[in-house]
């Protein structure tokens, strides 16, 4: 299944230096021209662990295995232009894409999380990605607790500040 990001995850995991977890977990992960735009925004306003992404993004870097997209077709366009005001462009296309396209959407913002309830597509986000990397066998559960506090750190707004729960819970 095809996976589209919003800026919350890939931030997340690019300011803790782990973006390699999101690659192993995901082969593919797609962001829209918005969500790119609002990661170009948050390097010019200081945001270091940006400056670096590009190299990471197709068509930027040949390689890269994080691609961006765009809405492409009228249905994407009016469900974005249905969707309410506060939302942020990047949040908004990301779900008019994962919408129509029937792809998976990661995610940590909470109104986001709401309507991509309401239009039933399939969700996935920060914690999502920590506990599916030790399921993987990708790290342990320390490591993926330390990866958690450092984005608490960085200002991540987590439910939750230990990964055991969510492990013992199948989440």
């Amino acid at each position: 299944m095809s996976v589209i990001a919003d800026t919350t995850v890939v931030s997340n995991f690019a300011c803790i230096e782990q973006l390699d977890i999101l690659r192993q977990l995901h082969e593919t992960i797609y962001i829209s021209v918005e969500v790119h735009e609002e990661m170009k925004t948050g390097l010019e306003e200081g945001y270091q662990f940006y400056a670096f992404l590009d190299n990471h993004i197709y068509p930027f870097e040949e390689s890269g295995w994080i691609k961006l997209t765009n809405m492409v077709d009228n249905q994407e366009f009016r469900l974005f232009s249905k969707l309410p005001s506060s939302l942020h462009p990047g949040e908004a296309s990301s779900l008019a894409i994962a919408h129509h396209r029937g792809w998976l959407f990661m995610t940590d913002d909470l109104t986001a999380r709401r309507q991509a309830k309401r239009l039933g597509i399939r969700l996935s986000g920060s914690l999502g990605c920590l506990v599916l990397a030790i399921e993987r066998h990708l790290c342990t559960l320390g490591e993926a607790n330390y990866w958690l506090n450092r984005m608490i750190e960085q200002d991540y707004k987590s439910p939750v500040n230990d990964l055991s729960s969510l492990i013992s819970a199948g989440v």
